[in-house]
């Protein structure tokens, strides 16, 4: 689904998907948050579920978004990107032509939820709370 600009956001986070990835994420989380290897999971959610400040962004932005876990997005999108892309990342999707909206540096340097919310409606003038 696209936004009324015609464009999607995608999320890929530097994760696995499944239940046990899940699990294994959520402890790491907790016990040694410091070296979690996915800054956008960490931002986006606590250990088991989606914070709530950034649920009630995401759902009031009037933005498409589409999340997926790095081995979705590479078995979903094959070839669309560079394999020297790194994780986490975020695209602007625009038709099929994909673009770096927020690498993983810019996501790295984040300090939380506010730091994305904030980039997100600096970029497209959003109007999510």
């Amino acid at each position: 689904m696209e936004d009324k600009l015609g464009k999607r956001l995608i999320f890929v986070y530097n994760a696995k998907s499944g239940l046990g990835n899940s699990i294994l994420d959520g402890a790491h989380k907790i016990l040694d948050p410091k070296s979690y290897s996915c800054s956008l999971c960490a931002i986006t959610h606590g250990a088991f579920s989606e914070y709530k400040r950034w649920r009630e962004f995401r759902e009031q932005s009037g933005l498409s978004m589409e999340f997926l876990y790095k081995n979705q997005f590479i078995k979903q999108y094959p070839g669309k990107v560079s394999s020297e892309i790194q994780f986490p990342v975020i695209f602007e999707v625009d038709k099929e032509n994909f673009r770096v909206v927020l690498g993983k540096e810019s996501i790295d340097a984040m300090e939380g939820q506010e730091s994305l919310i904030r980039a997100i409606k600096e970029r497209y003038n959003s109007s999510g709370s």
